[in-house]
């Protein structure tokens, strides 16, 4: 199993589904997420994120894990899923708890994504961002991320919300070599 350098952060299970989608929903949709920086409620209406099939199928997937960072009182306050395809991992559902946010908890969780990374001797991470979140692209880009230039459409579905308008991701990558 793997070991982080930080005792917070540790492989989720699917004991802790219910957690993270309540991490996910209320630190991208609705109210909640509005109290922290990195809200989505401005650009896709409704409360979800993700919901319990989409999360089931992300940590069954071969290649992919879920990290997950718990405070002292063993609540699930910071998460991110890691993918492996080749020698790149996809970093996705990258959240914090709105009333968390700004805490440096997002730092700690990039550096146990390279350490993951580095385990399985990758050599870059790479993610979808929404392009017109430039305050939160610009965070990536001080943590060493670069616009590799590629686009794709973000597809509206039945699960993630009504875009309030059209929606593109970017990718960012990081050589972590």
């Amino acid at each position: 199993m793997q070991v982080f350098s930080n005792p917070n952060i540790s492989v989720a299970t699917i004991a802790d589904s219910a957690a993270i989608i309540n991490l996910l929903n209320s630190a991208y949709r609705g109210e909640s997420s509005k109290q922290g920086w990195t809200t989505e409620a401005h650009l896709i209406a409704g409360e979800s994120r993700t919901d319990a099939a989409g999360l089931q199928q992300v940590m069954q997937q071969a290649g992919s894990i879920i990290l997950k960072y718990t405070d002292a009182a063993q609540q699930v306050i910071g998460c991110v899923n890691l993918q492996q395809h080749g020698s790149k991992i996809y970093l996705g559902m990258f959240s914090v708890s709105p009333l968390q946010q700004g805490s440096g908890i997002g730092k700690q969780i990039l550096q146990a994504a390279e350490e993951y990374a580095k385990h399985l001797q990758c050599d870059v991470i790479y993610m979808s961002v929404i392009s017109v979140r430039t305050e939160l692209i610009n965070w990536y880009m001080r943590h060493g991320y670069r616009d590799t230039g590629e686009r794709k459409p973000f597809v509206e579905d039945n699960v993630t919300g009504k875009h309030l308008q059209p929606l593109e991701f970017m990718t960012l990558e990081k050589s972590i070599l």
